[in-house]
């Protein structure tokens, strides 16, 4: 019996709990699934612990019923709007430069990176390698056993709100789940959607959930900006529900049924019969209609989209354009419209090459959940960590180690 992965997918709509199991070649295989409606979280943050708990013990324990394993570790999916990102800069002297660059003088300038005025209210959640520089040599994607001895480090920083942070690890590890790492949402899902010919050409992995809009920018195969914007599918339901005067379950059903981007590639003369509010009544609707509310919101989504590209100063650097997923991206015209805003190549990106349990997860909705136990397997096929997250205690002690060769 070889390892298993589990990944906690905590979003605004649903939780998604996975169970994976690694054989001695190091494929992955689904072997449980739990999902469940969300409860108690507002934009993908926690706003009522005990409600958030109940909902992911529910889908912890399908998963775990499904697949015959009890989770006792797992990685956990993180976003909301109180994400912020930076990039950062450690300069080190090599310990040792005729030996070679040890792991040491790489967590040393990573630490020395991280040395950043960082607010106290406030926890590193990745520190993320973009690059190195050994004796003004750039390029460097891996200085381990390399001579030198000056070692410089690229880093793209994740910090969140320690108390929204505290509130999401209360409540995973109330359930006695330790928690193997805190996985931003999009980085999660480009595990998932992404081609390694897109991540070193450039591309923007946009995931539209049910609350909010995570972003990641890839260059040169590793991220160089992340954001989250607090706007979602939800905000299309509820656009949808106000237009015709209908209950938000409707309205959510209507969308996914007959919801659609583009007016223009729709019939003038095709309509649809929907509940209204008031007791047993029907209304007749053109789907035009409705594909224009949906359309007016898509085009301010991907409008904010195109904004923080601009504002990452990446805006021209993309030339593999844009990459959606979430439950959004199932929307019918959608990559269509997005050309036409944002004026780059649009596809959707769904989990493919699964093995397992797959018929449901092979959908743009499960990228986050998928990319858990892909981002897993890959930390744990790794000698180092791709990225790594550090205690608030412990930044004080590794600023003054970062500048204090062994």
């Amino acid at each position: 019996m070889g390892k298993t992965i589990a990944g906690i997918d905590i979003g605004t709509t649903k939780i998604c709990t996975l169970v994976g199991e690694v054989d001695d070649e190091g494929l992955l295989r689904i072997v449980g699934v739990g999902v469940t409606p969300a409860r108690g979280l507002r934009k993908g943050v926690v706003v009522n612990v005990s409600q958030a708990t109940e909902a992911i013990a529910t889908s912890v324990e399908k998963a775990e019923r499904i697949s015959g394993y009890e989770i006792e570790r797992a990685y956990v999916s993180i976003a909301g709007s109180h994400i912020s990102s930076t990039n950062s800069r450690g300069v080190v002297a090599v310990s040792h430069g005729s030996r070679g660059i040890t792991g040491d003088d790489i967590d040393r300038a990573l630490d020395a990176a991280q040395a950043v005025a960082i607010p106290y209210n406030r926890e590193v959640i990745h520190i993320v390698p973009r690059g190195y520089t050994v004796d003004g040599q750039d390029g460097v994607r891996e200085p381990l056993g390399m001579h030198g001895y000056r070692l410089e480090v690229e880093t793209h920083i994740v910090t969140g709100a320690a108390t929204s942070i505290q509130n999401l690890v209360k409540c995973v590890e109330g359930l006695n789940i330790t928690i193997e790492q805190l996985v931003l949402n999009p980085l999660a899902s480009g595990e998932a959607v992404l081609t390694d010919t897109e991540r070193e050409m450039g591309v923007v992995l946009a995931d539209i959930g049910g609350g909010t809009t995570d972003i990641a920018i890839f260059i040169e195969g590793s991220v160089w900006h992340t954001t989250i914007l607090a706007v979602g599918g939800n905000h299309l339901t509820n656009d949808i529900a106000i237009g015709l005067r209908a209950p938000f379950t409707t309205a959510e059903e209507v969308k996914k049924r007959y919801g659609h981007a583009c007016p223009r590639s729709l019939a003038a003369d095709e309509v649809l019969d929907v509940a209204a509010f008031g007791e047993d009544a029907r209304q007749t609707i053109s789907r035009q209609f409705l594909a224009q509310i949906i359309e007016a919101r898509m085009e301010e989504i991907f409008s904010l989209i195109m904004q923080e590209v601009k504002r990452s100063g990446y805006d021209g650097l993309l030339p593999a354009g844009v990459v959606l997923c979430g439950g959004t991206a199932e929307l019918a015209g959608i990559t269509e419209l997005g050309r036409e805003v944002l004026s780059l190549p649009v596809r959707v990106g769904a989990p493919h090459d699964l093995q397992g349990l797959v018929d449901v997860l092979s959908s743009p909705a499960y990228a986050t959940s998928v990319g858990l136990l892909l981002w897993g397997l890959r930390q744990t096929a790794t000698a180092r960590p791709r990225t790594r997250s550090v205690p608030l205690h412990r930044r004080l002690a590794q600023w003054f180690r970062a500048f204090l060769p062994g």
